[in-house]
């Protein structure tokens, strides 16, 4: 067996070529699957989270993400050409390091989607939850708690809580829209994404005239670590513009289509993201900015009730579309790691009459909405973020390495400045990964350890390309 066997570019395109997937895709679909993904809980829940951190230095803890993203978003625009298929990182590293190489990124995308997904279940009940209550339905508290949570200390303590039962069942109905097909999916999530920037405006709009410069003093209480803190951690908010990569096997122009739609769908966030953290920080001082329900109390707290219900309806309807965006990333990897025989075959059957991996969809679907129903938002998002931070340097490196292995394969869009932007990149998401807290380190390191564990023992007896059964 050599674990470090590649793929060719012809076998990794053979799968698009032959997909039993519908190729529906467009452009405008696929900057509204990156939109979807990014502006939901990162936006309503992660901006408060990084406002503890950095104060209103959270402004630059966005244009920070942001500038990391759109280098990151240059280097997967030329694989996505080269490699118009479904498993995005995966893909990439089976061809530019090898096979032991794609399983850790397989694994590691495992932990960002599954965390990811589970993380805007947990932030979509913290905003439905106080919806309900001001329309005067409480639900007990042991079925809206989750029964671990996180301590003033940092300690993962019991909550008294049972489970977030909302948590759980709006990702099993998430499972089901995908259940039925990617493009009923991607016209449901179209309509939410043009509710949710409606929304975000309004928030804007309304809240821009009672900024207060007197809030901005200090503007880096903590420093330039606390800065970097809030980066780190909403980081998170970022990541979904990955899916867009994930959807090129279901595009119909992946060379043309997936570079415009990551560009178009990063420069929509980054205006819309620093535009809210902008207006939150200068309507409320952030030591005073509540956490979980950010927006719609900023605008209740200046009296403007009706607006902050409106934002809070917002939420709660445009963080499903994140939901079902992530989601959909994490199935459509699962399948490709299931055929090339790294996963259990039925992993990759794909519905005779939906065309969708149906029995990974409700795997995902189930274990995403336990993660959610049983863990802290908090404990969540960190893990959330060095999984894919770790991801984006090897999509990073790979570029590098693609030009100098493969100089023969087309690239209808290249990175500029290779190998100067990768490597930039690359000191940007390590700068990010330094600034997370120890524990979430280790409990990353624990991941992979796992991950290589079942590598050995399952993966690379049953791998098509170890056998010779991958043409």
């Amino acid at each position: 067996m050599n674990i470090w066997v590649t793929k060719t570019p012809a076998q990794i395109n053979e799968a698009s070529d032959h997909t039993l997937l519908k190729k529906n895709l467009r452009a405008v679909d696929l900057a509204a699957l990156g939109i979807g993904s990014v502006v939901g809980t990162g936006i309503f829940v992660a901006t408060g989270q990084g406002s503890q951190l950095a104060g209103p230095g959270i402004l630059l803890s966005f244009i920070i993400a942001a500038v990391t993203c759109a280098f990151c978003a240059l280097t997967y625009s030329e694989l996505a050409c080269m490699f118009p298929v479904a498993g995005s990182t995966y893909s990439y590293s089976y061809v530019a390091f090898g096979e032991v190489v794609a399983w850790i990124i397989g694994w590691d995308l495992m932990l960002e989607y599954l965390v990811a997904a589970s993380a805007v279940a947990s932030g979509w009940s913290t905003t439905f939850i106080p919806l309900l209550t001001q329309m005067g339905l409480k639900l007990p508290k042991a079925l809206i708690t989750p029964p671990l949570t996180t301590s003033a200390a940092g300690k993962v303590v019991f909550s008294g809580g049972v489970v977030d039962l909302p948590a759980i069942l709006i990702t099993m109905g998430i499972s089901w829209i995908l259940y039925i097909g990617i493009r009923e999916s991607a016209k449901i999530n179209n309509i939410i994404v043009g509710i949710k920037i409606a929304v975000i405006l309004l928030f804007v709009f309304l809240g821009v005239s009672h900024v207060d410069f007197a809030n901005f003093n200090p503007f880096a209480p903590f420093g330039w670590k606390g800065i970097m803190a809030g980066a780190a951690i909403i980081f998170f908010a970022y990541i979904g513009f990955d899916a867009v990569s994930t959807a090129a096997e279901e595009t119909r122009n992946p060379k043309r289509d997936v570079p415009l739609g990551l560009m178009v769908c990063l420069g929509v966030i980054i205006i819309l993201y620093v535009s809210v953290a902008f207006v939150l920080t200068g309507m409320v001082p952030f030591k005073e900015i509540d956490v979980g329900n950010a927006l719609p109390a900023a605008l209740a707290r200046i009296g403007i009730r009706w607006g902050g219900a409106l934002v809070a309806t917002g939420a709660v309807i445009g963080m499903i579309s994140t939901l079902l965006v992530t989601l959909y990333g994490q199935v459509r990897i699962f399948m490709v790691m299931a055929r090339d025989g790294l996963l259990p075959a039925s992993f990759a059957r794909v519905h005779r009459v939906h065309k969708t991996p149906h029995i990974c969809t409700w795997i995902t679907g189930t274990v995403t909405a336990l993660i959610a129903g049983l863990f802290p938002l908090t404990m969540i998002i960190d893990l959330c973020n060095i999984g894919t931070l770790f991801a984006f340097v090897l999509v990073s490196i790979g570029v590098v390495v693609l030009r100098k292995t493969r100089p023969e394969v087309e690239r209808k869009f290249k990175t500029p400045g290779v190998p100067f932007t990768p490597m930039i990149t690359v000191g940007f998401c390590f700068y990010l990964m330094y600034s997370l807290p120890k524990v979430t380190w280790f409990r990353f390191g624990a991941w992979l350890l796992a991950g290589l564990l079942i590598y050995f023992l399952y993966s690379v007896k049953h791998s098509k390309l170890q056998h010779g059964l991958q043409k």
